[in-house]
C-alpha cells in the first residue's frame, strides 16, 4: 500500500486531499528588498492591470503559464543536468543532438508536444506514442488510456497538462487540462514610473538603430498593499484517471513537492521582481483543517513513492526516453490541407 511508504502525517494529509477533491491555498508575498516590483508583461499589452467590482486596482504579477514553468523548474538540477535527488526515477523524455543533451520534456513549455520531440526526423518515440494511442483515431478520447501513457513517459505532464496537437495522433484531439495551477496577483497597486539611459561613452550621438549612441528608456514598476500567490490542485481530476492508489498518492506528493520547493527557494521572477513569503502561515482555504507537510517530509517520501509506482510497471523502462533530434524538415502542404491554413 502507498501509505506504508510515507509518514503517518503525510499519509493523513494525502488521504484528506483525496476525500476533499481539491487543494486551494494562498501565500502572502513581499519584495525581498524595498517595496517595488516588476510584473510580467504581455506583447501589445504590457502589464495586465484590471479592477475588481469594488474598484480595487489589481495587477497580474505572474501568469498561470509562467508559474507552471517555475513549478517544473524546481524538479530539475541544472548543475547535474538531471532530476533533483528526491525525484530520481520519474519518467521524462530527453532530447539529444550529436550525442549531447539538448532539452527535455520537463523544461519544454509544451512538454511532450515540443517540436524537438515530435517534429524530429527521428520518429522512434513518435511511433511509440502513435502505437499506444492509435485506438483513439476514431470515437471519443479515452482519458484513462491517455493518462496511463502520459504517466509512463512524462509523469510531470499529468500535473501541468499537455496538448498533443498532431493530426497523426488521434486527429490532434489528445489533450489534458492542468491539474496543478498557480498565479500571483497584487492588490491596490500604484505605478512607480522610472527610467534610465543606455550610455555610449565613445559616441553618444551614434546610430541608435545599430546599437550605438545614448538611448533613454522608461520603465514602470509597481507597489501594492498586498501580493498573494494562489495554488490550486484538482485532486478529483487526478483520481478520475484511474491510475491506482500508488500512482495517485505519488502524483499528489509530487504536486506538494513542487509547491513547497518553489516557496522554499524563493520567487526571483525577474531582475526587478524578487519575492518571498511573509512571516504569515500558508493559508489553506480547502480542505478545512489540512496541515501542509514540510518540504523535508515530502522529499523523504518521494523516492519511496516513485519506486512503488515503478515496481508496478507503470513507468517506461528505462524511465528516461531518448529522442535524437536530427533535423526538422518542413513538410509540403498538400492540396487537401487547403491553402493558407495555419498548422
Amino acid at each position: 500500500m502507498a501509505s506504508e511508504n510515507i509518514s503517518a502525517s503525510l499519509s493523513q494529509s494525502i488521504a484528506q486531499l483525496k476525500g476533499a477533491g481539491r487543494l486551494l491555498l494562498e501565500v502572502a508575498l513581499r519584495p525581498v528588498q524595498g517595496s517595488r516590483f516588476q510584473p510580467t508583461g504581455f506583447p501589445d499589452l504590457g502589464a495586465a492591470t484590471y479592477h475588481l467590482p469594488d474598484g480595487t486596482e489589481m495587477l497580474l504579477v505572474e501568469s498561470p503559464q509562467s508559474m507552471a514553468n517555475r513549478l517544473e523548474a524546481v524538479c530539475w538540477d541544472e548543475t547535474q543536468g538531471d532530476l533533483v535527488e528526491p525525484l530520481q526515477g520519474l519518467p521524462y523524455v530527453m532530447v539529444t543532438s550529436n550525442g549531447l543533451a539538448l532539452t527535455n520534456s520537463l523544461l519544454e513549455s509544451h512538454r511532450l508536444n515540443s517540436p524537438y520531440i515530435l517534429e524530429s526526423d527521428d520518429k522512434t518515440f513518435f511511433n511509440q506514442l502513435r502505437g499506444e494511442l492509435g485506438m483513439m483515431e476514431e470515437g471519443p478520447v479515452n482519458l484513462k488510456v491517455l493518462a496511463k501513457t502520459i504517466l509512463k513517459y512524462d509523469t510531470n505532464a499529468l500535473l501541468h497538462g499537455v496538448f498533443l496537437a498532431k493530426k497523426e495522433l488521434a486527429g490532434g484531439r489528445l489533450r489534458m487540462a492542468r491539474a496543478l495551477s498557480s498565479f500571483i496577483e497584487a492588490y491596490n497597486v500604484q505605478v512607480v514610473p522610472s527610467g534610465g539611459v543606455k550610455n555610449d561613452r565613445v559616441n553618444p550621438g551614434g546610430d541608435t538603430r545599430a546599437g550605438f549612441g545614448n538611448v533613454p528608456f522608461h520603465r514602470d514598476e509597481y507597489t501594492a498593499e498586498k501580493i498573494l500567490a494562489y495554488f490550486n490542485l484538482d485532486v478529483t481530476q487526478l483520481l478520475a484517471y484511474g491510475l491506482g492508489e500508488e500512482a495517485e498518492t505519488m502524483l499528489i506528493g509530487l504536486a506538494l513537492f513542487k509547491i513547497c520547493s518553489l516557496l522554499s527557494a524563493g520567487l526571483r521572477l525577474r531582475t526587478a521582481c524578487d519575492l518571498e513569503p511573509t512571516d504569515e502561515n500558508i493559508r489553506i482555504t480547502r480542505p478545512a483543517g489540512l496541515s501542509l507537510p514540510s518540504l523535508q517530509e515530502i522529499s523523504d517520501a518521494m523516492p519511496k513513492l516513485i519506486r512503488s509506482v515503478g515496481a508496478q510497471g507503470l513507468f517506461a523502462d528505462p524511465p528516461v526516453t531518448i529522442v535524437k533530434f536530427v533535423k526538422y524538415t518542413k513538410k509540403k502542404e498538400s492540396a487537401s490541407d487547403g491553402a493558407g491554413v495555419t498548422k
